[in-house]
């Protein structure tokens, strides 16, 4: 794990969406480390349910090793409905009583050159990354409001809501999105002590990037323009993550965007 088990999120109940692989599977392993009770949103397809079960053995993995860890509950659906994501706080407030954390982390991601984008592509990346996103932290904030000691939302965005990419034209402006949504929710629900951010890793070695991973040249490329000399993994946002869900630890920390990159926008000025 990214972070010791610290009691850092104790007592507290969190809900990731698109959590049994990548960067949400390792927010969700790192909460429940920190004693965080989370209910992890997933697609539910057939193909997928060797993540699944691989991630409920870690966690019960993580609850035998001595700590106060917290619990999980793993619930199936599509957040381009907002049905979905109404459940899934639906069930993590009734297994737990609240919601202290939510974490809009559903995404996807497959390279296109522009002139040969098709609608469905495009339609598909907005629904999933933009309008999965909204319908998700809605459904937090709501349950956050009506609870009435506020919360924290986190959105993962990326460095590429910042730097455009020749294949990502269909993609960039849905994580530009995410960072804006987080900014405009922030001054919407600061009066109900909700704190929203976005979480912006650089190039993490997950799924998503796979066609680049198996490249040797454009991986050395990539690891060429990142200071830190390597590409992150999925760990690498855990304790980012944390820190952003912690309140003690970020209480003041709001509307902003959080770049985990190794440095990489920095490089690329």
């Amino acid at each position: 794990m990214a972070l010791p088990a610290c009691n850092l999120l104790k007592g507290k109940t969190a809900a990731i969406t698109g959590g049994t692989t990548g960067i949400g599977r390792a927010i969700a392993l790192a909460f429940i480390t920190q004693g965080c009770n989370v209910a992890v949103n997933h697609l539910g397809l057939p193909q997928d349910e060797v993540h699944r079960h691989s991630l409920l053995d870690e966690v019960k993995s993580i609850q035998q090793g001595g700590i106060a860890a917290g619990k999980i509950l793993e619930i199936p659906g599509d957040v381009t409905a907002p049905e979905t994501s109404i459940n899934l706080v639906k069930e993590a407030v009734s297994q737990w009583g609240k919601l202290d954390i939510f974490v809009a982390n559903a995404g996807v991601f497959k390279q296109a050159e522009f002139l040969q984008i098709e609608s469905s592509l495009l339609d598909h990346s907005i629904d999933v990354n933009i309008k999965g996103c909204f319908y998700s932290c809605q459904a937090a904030a709501r349950q956050m409001v009506k609870q009435g000691h506020g919360g924290s939302i986190i959105g993962i965005s990326s460095v590429s809501a910042l730097v455009g990419g020749g294949l990502q034209t269909h993609y960039t402006p849905t994580k530009a999105a995410v960072l804006s949504m987080m900014q405009s929710m922030a001054i919407s629900l600061g009066k109900d002590r909700i704190r929203c951010n976005a979480l912006m890793p650089g190039t993490i070695a997950t799924q998503l990037a796979d066609h680049d991973m198996k490249n040797p040249t454009k991986k050395a490329a990539l690891e060429a323009r990142i200071p830190l000399g390597r590409i992150g993994n999925p760990d690498d946002m855990a304790g980012p993550a944390v820190f952003l869900a912690c309140e003690e630890m970020s209480r003041y920390v709001n509307a902003t965007g959080l770049l985990a990159d190794g440095g990489m926008f920095s490089n690329l000025q």
